[in-house]
């Protein structure tokens, strides 16, 4: 039971204080471990597409690998020390993988600006594409692409792992997940550096991308948007997009709010061609971020909630 309970209070710590800057986030350790590793790697590796496909590879199986093995070791030796200590520890932990309120935030920066060019500089801190080409339209429909995208990377993902075998195995979630926001770019110097993590990271959220979109469909019927279309939209367009997983969780927010997403983005200076999420029923509105917001607090609720029953029914039945 003490992953129940770690989750749930991890969740709600979430939901009151966020991520708060004062407290050392693993992530961010994670990252300099990533550039760190990766200059030694091209520093001692040949400057070839296989050399860079090796070099990669290596990134992505060391660092999931060590993540778990830390945390896993921290783990055991706080139950050592204190029962009370292994549940501060996952409790923590399971606080530091969720992102419910930071990405709520996060958005709603974006809602609040008062300007084109405060919009602008607000979407770019929770999207990868080039923002200084996009007008009021664009940049809503990038930051309801975000929110869909990372309710799945950024709280049912890390839930599902957290559930599944607590602290170490979400951890190295975003250890897979930090080393594909890092590396995992098709640009010139990442194109082969970068692919192992972007397919072990393609692996890690196959199943947490579907779950998302049936838990979003059920966050749109609770929040009064069109669930209906969220389902039919899902079906018919989860698969335009250029990752695997997401266009499932972008195709139920197009529904659900009646808009177009995805189309043609800029990244690094370079055109990419994506195809379109939705139909064009009407042009976005500002207000379509706080109704993606409603439907990423409830969809994160209700997964919470039928995790926790899966959980207490297992705990249960192991007893």
């Amino acid at each position: 039971m003490l992953i129940l309970y770690a989750a749930l209070g991890g969740f709600a710590l979430d939901l009151l204080f966020g991520d708060p800057a004062r407290i050392p986030h693993p992530v961010v350790f994670m990252g300099r471990c990533i550039t760190c590793a990766e200059t030694f790697l091209r520093a001692r590796l040949p400057k070839t597409p296989r050399g860079e496909l090796l070099g990669g590879a290596i990134l992505a199986a060391s660092l999931p690998l060590l993540t778990f093995a830390v945390t896993l070791g921290l783990c055991r030796l706080a139950a050592l020390i204190h029962p009370a200590a292994a549940f501060a520890l996952q409790t923590l932990w399971a606080w530091q993988c969720v992102a419910v309120k930071g990405l709520a935030d996060a958005s709603r920066a974006v809602y609040a600006s008062r300007d084109l060019s405060g919009a602008r500089k607000a979407v770019s801190c929770i999207v990868g594409r080039d923002t200084e080409r996009l007008d009021e339209y664009g940049i809503i429909r990038a930051t309801v692409e975000s929110v869909a995208e990372n309710f799945s990377d950024g709280v049912a993902a890390p839930l599902l792992y957290f559930f599944l075998c607590g602290a170490p195995l979400a951890m190295t979630y975003k250890a897979i997940n930090t080393m594909d926001s890092m590396v995992a770019y098709k640009n010139e110097r990442y194109f082969y550096f970068g692919r192992a993590a972007a397919k072990l990271d393609d692996a890690a959220n196959y199943v947490p991308s579907r779950v998302a979109a049936l838990f979003l469909i059920l966050a749109a019927a609770v929040t009064g948007q069109d669930a209906r279309n969220a389902f039919r939209i899902w079906r018919r367009d989860r698969r335009n997009h250029t990752s695997p997983n997401a266009g499932q969780t972008e195709s139920v927010c197009a529904g659900a709010l009646d808009i177009r997403l995805g189309g043609a983005a800029w990244y690094f200076g370079e055109y990419c061609d994506k195809p379109f999420i939705g139909d064009a029923a009407r042009q976005p509105e500002n207000a379509d971020i706080l109704r993606v917001n409603r439907m990423l607090y409830a969809g994160s609720v209700l997964l919470l909630a039928a995790l926790c029953v899966v959980r207490f029914l297992y705990a249960g039945g192991a007893a």
